[in-house]
């Protein structure tokens, strides 16, 4: 069951690269985030962890639930563009995934050799960081690179759960804490644009 989540996290967030409309971005976001918080309760529940189930559980109410909303209702407060070009075309990027994925398998072949368990997941997961500064830098718009730094901050919480068995719970509030504030400064600076303007 592991494999079939980390596996469709992974694949929502390479569809998530070529979404061209703010809103389909929104539920590749959503679906992640899903994924992520499924992973961390089975998990939790494997091994007994009641941290990982209580951060399980706050990932599914605030990332699956609440950030999408939040991001729904600034959009069509905003009256922001539906259509996203992305900075990066689709044929570099269907170049630029195998070639990420082929660096980050290599990239963790020296850890794979010190697990002997989620060897595999924890190579996933340098790529799924990857993924998401790729994303990043591929949206133009400010709504775009938003999500780009949550899917981002998704990436750190698996890479977290599957190298150390379960990422500390205080450490992921710290982690979400400030790519939160990250996300309010952003926010500001592109409401003082639209006053100003």
């Amino acid at each position: 069951m592991n494999n079939l989540f980390i596996g469709l996290f992974l694949a929502t967030l390479i569809i998530a690269l070529f979404s061209t409309r703010l809103y389909s971005l929104f539920w590749w976001y959503l679906l992640n985030s899903l994924m992520l918080s499924l992973l961390a309760l089975t998990i939790g529940f494997q091994t007994y962890d009641n941290a990982m189930i209580i951060s399980g559980s706050i990932t599914l109410v605030l990332k699956v639930i609440i950030v999408p909303y939040l991001l729904k209702v600034m959009s069509q407060k905003y009256n922001l563009a539906r259509q996203i070009p992305p900075n990066i075309k689709a044929q570099y990027s269907v170049l630029l995934i195998p070639a990420i994925l082929v660096f980050t398998f290599y990239l963790a072949e020296p850890i794979v050799e010190v697990m002997h368990h989620h060897a595999n997941y924890v190579a996933i997961s340098i790529s799924s960081l990857f993924f998401a500064l790729l994303l990043i830098i591929q949206q133009s718009t400010i709504t775009g690179k938003i999500i780009g730094f949550l899917m981002l901050e998704n990436a750190l919480f698996l890479l977290g759960t599957t190298a150390t068995d379960g990422m500390p719970l205080i450490i992921e509030f710290g982690i979400f804490l400030d790519f939160l504030m990250t996300i309010v400064i952003i926010i500001l600076a592109f409401e003082k644009q639209e006053v100003q303007s």
